[in-house]
């Protein structure tokens, strides 16, 4: 059962968390901003339809990605880890991040859609994907480093 469990966490992180760091940290490029802004790379071409992908790919995947957290305690509930200190802290910066991005970065591309700006709301949205993706990095440090583990 452990096995099937952590397999599952896994292959949900990988596959839900990983395309949302992703498309997080892509939107800004892609998303529409007012004629006369400063483009600071020309190279490629912003694209509203793009950006509205991106963003579709954000919700469906951040929803999907409660799978994660979800098993991830149900193992820790049965490996009896709960009340370690490096369960309960990337449990805790995993809801950090799952607030992130459920209250302030897909309302702000919900935004960034709907009312194009000069990019200074594009420059907010690239620095909370960088915040939302080092939460993931600390919490996948955690799982593999264990600090404070009882036993392997």
């Amino acid at each position: 059962m452990e096995e099937l469990l952590l397999s599952v966490h896994v292959v949900a992180g990988i596959l839900f968390v990983g395309p949302v760091a992703v498309t997080i940290s892509l939107f800004p490029r892609y998303a529409p901003v007012l004629a006369g802004a400063p483009v600071a790379d020309g190279r490629v071409a912003r694209s509203a339809e793009t950006a509205r992908l991106l963003h579709r790919v954000t919700r469906v995947y951040g929803v999907a990605a409660v799978v994660v957290p979800v098993v991830g305690l149900t193992l820790a509930t049965v490996q009896g880890r709960t009340t370690e200190v490096w369960v309960v802290v990337a449990m805790v910066l995993t809801a950090i991040a799952g607030g992130l991005l459920a209250l302030q970065v897909v309302p702000r591309q919900r935004e960034a859609l709907a009312v194009p700006d000069d990019g200074t709301q594009l420059r907010r949205l690239g620095m909370l994907a960088g915040v939302f993706n080092l939460l993931w990095a600390v919490v996948v440090v955690l799982m593999v480093v264990r600090p404070g583990s009882v036993s392997s």
